[in-house]
């Protein structure tokens, strides 16, 4: 199993990045937790990561850290939810958010989430309350300001397109991507922050 990769980030192009490690570039799924904290192309990054063979292909999911990693293993645990609807989750909103939504009941913030029905809201709260009891809540406020609007975040080239085609990604249709996007005043922003606001929008 692929634990953990330290290397160079090649192409990032939501929810996917590739990682060039000693030559070898990495394709990598990511939530968009982990893309607000990603450093710009050329930086050096640690990613923890989880391998997923299939039949139909071999997948790499990774995370900037290990708590992010541990609830996406105890998400794709539950019958019904696998990594694309484990990493939509992990998109749509932070792990300490979704801590705060099991632990208050609240099915109506998940089913928010693109291939989310009340069934699978309902179940992820139940089979996942007594896994997160020992959960420690953290601010991340202040990282997550500084990537996204620091100096080293994404050039805006392309942004509004990269934004649609990443929340087409993470399970929302076109249509309705296109139209949270649009929602957003995209002027200068990086994709990643599009994708944000959007988000955000669709949580409040």
């Amino acid at each position: 199993m692929i634990g953990r990769l330290h290397g160079t980030i090649i192409e990032k192009k939501a929810p996917n990045l590739v990682l060039d490690v000693g030559g070898v570039g990495y394709e990598i799924d990511a939530p968009m937790t982990t893309f607000y904290e990603l450093p710009p192309v050329g930086s050096n990054i640690t990613l923890y990561t989880h391998f997923v063979v299939r039949e139909d292909a071999q997948l790499l999911f990774g995370f900037v850290s290990e708590k992010d990693r541990a609830l996406f293993r105890s998400l794709i645990k539950i019958s019904g939810v696998g990594g694309k609807l484990a990493l939509a989750l992990l998109s749509g909103m932070s792990a300490n958010d979704f801590v705060a939504v099991v632990q208050n009941n609240d099915a109506n913030s998940l089913t928010r989430i693109p291939g989310v029905g009340k069934k699978t809201a309902e179940r992820l709260i139940i089979e996942m309350r007594d896994r997160l009891k020992e959960w420690q809540h953290e601010d991340t406020s202040s990282v997550l300001t500084a990537v996204t609007t620091g100096a080293g975040a994404v050039r805006p080239l392309n942004g509004v397109n990269d934004a649609v085609s990443a929340l087409i990604a993470l399970g929302f249709k076109p249509p309705e991507a296109s139209r949270m996007v649009s929602n957003v005043n995209s002027d200068g922003l990086a994709s990643e922050e599009i994708i944000r606001q959007a988000l955000q929008s669709v949580a409040t």
